[in-house]
């Protein structure tokens, strides 16, 4: 698929780009270049290879996904100003 420079024109008035008519030759021969590349890699026959979602095949290691309290209170309160019952004592806000 080759792109004209009438193309180029469009897709730069669409992006908002201002470009001179030696761009607009210079992108329409980019441009095609690139759409030939993407046609040759359609041509190629991928039936039965398996989707690469990452360039390494290295598996994250997973836990179980459960709700806890963490078990951490009495280490939380140790940062409190002041504790009461298990929580953390606060000036009022409003009277």
């Amino acid at each position: 698929m080759a792109l004209d420079t009438q193309t180029v024109a469009k897709i730069a008035r669409l992006a908002r780009i201002e470009v001179t008519e030696a761009e607009k030759v210079h992108f329409a021969r980019e441009i095609s270049g690139a759409l030939q590349w993407f046609e040759q890699l359609n041509e190629v026959n991928t039936d039965g290879v398996p989707q690469m979602t990452s360039v390494s095949d290295v598996k994250l290691p997973r836990r179980e996904d459960k709700v806890t309290d963490g078990a951490q209170q009495e280490a939380v309160l140790k940062n409190a100003p002041a504790s009461d019952y298990g929580c953390f004592v606060v000036p009022k806000a409003m009277e």
